[in-house]
């Protein structure tokens, strides 16, 4: 189940996100706009969401976050972009991965609490 959001998610929202990986939750963000999607099968998923709504291209990054750890990852094939000169499937600008990853401490925080 993707769900697409601007507000954190709550612990009854996370639960149908996690169906796809038990502990693993998938996530594209929208790092101008603020809005994540979330629980998708292949992050394209998500990113085809997050496009349909308006987004543009260039400001929507892959991960994920760890359930049982917390840890938030980085990685995803829709991040690879040369023209934006990231050519791995981690996000390799550290603004980009900072922001990021303030975004998904935000969206998960009641992980964290």
């Amino acid at each position: 189940m993707i769900i697409t959001k601007s507000i954190p998610f709550s612990k009854d929202e996370m639960k149908p996100l996690k169906e796809q990986f038990d502990i693993y939750i998938k996530t594209v963000i929208d790092i101008e706009k603020n809005i994540c999607s979330a629980g998708c099968d292949l992050h394209a998923d998500s990113e085809k969401v997050l496009l349909e709504q308006g987004s543009a291209q260039e400001d929507l990054w892959g991960g994920g976050i760890n359930l049982e750890t917390k840890e938030i990852d980085y990685n995803s094939f829709i991040n690879i972009r040369p023209n934006q000169n990231n050519t791995t499937i981690e996000i390799q600008d550290f603004a980009i991965k900072e922001k990021f990853e303030q975004l998904m401490k935000e969206y998960f925080k009641e992980m964290y609490e």
